[in-house]
């Protein structure tokens, strides 16, 4: 696989810049593997610079089983409404709605501790630090429900 079929690859997993992904890349002597370790540790460190700052926007998204016999809301934060209207971050707040509905958690902790349904090579919480690195602001989960007949 050429170099630019792996970039293409791991932008498609992770949505990250080609710029963040080539620099991952040359560190990781072009084994997809480690770049991916390696951009998964960058995105921790930007979520952990990123934490402190206020939440003061979001969005509240829900998810309905087509059996219509399930259901989960989930409150979304980030810091602007800029970030809160972006189509990443909506589809952000829906994949978590889904993952609720399935998983059941208890809790945030719990929640961002699971293997994320999709892909489960990430956990939620690996999930969250590759929104907040590709956004640039601080995103938190705050209350959630799930509804079950």
């Amino acid at each position: 696989m050429s170099q630019i079929d792996t970039i293409k690859k791991i932008r498609e997993a992770t949505n990250l810049s080609v710029g963040e992904i080539s620099k991952a890349l040359a560190e990781a002597n072009g084994d997809e593997t480690r770049a991916l370790g390696i951009l998964r540790a960058r995105g921790v460190e930007i979520a952990a610079k990123k934490s402190a700052r206020e939440i003061k926007e979001g969005v509240v998204e829900c998810y309905i089983h087509s059996t219509r016999k399930l259901g989960a809301i989930v409150e979304l934060g980030s810091e602007t409404d800029f970030v809160a209207r972006n189509e990443d971050f909506r589809k952000l707040a829906k994949e978590l709605a889904m993952q609720i509905a399935s998983m059941n958690p208890q809790n945030v902790e719990e929640l961002l501790s699971q293997p994320y349904i999709k892909d489960p090579s990430l956990t939620i919480a690996d999930l969250l630090h590759q929104q907040i690195a590709r956004l640039g602001e601080n995103i938190k989960i705050g209350q959630f429900v799930r509804l079950e007949i």
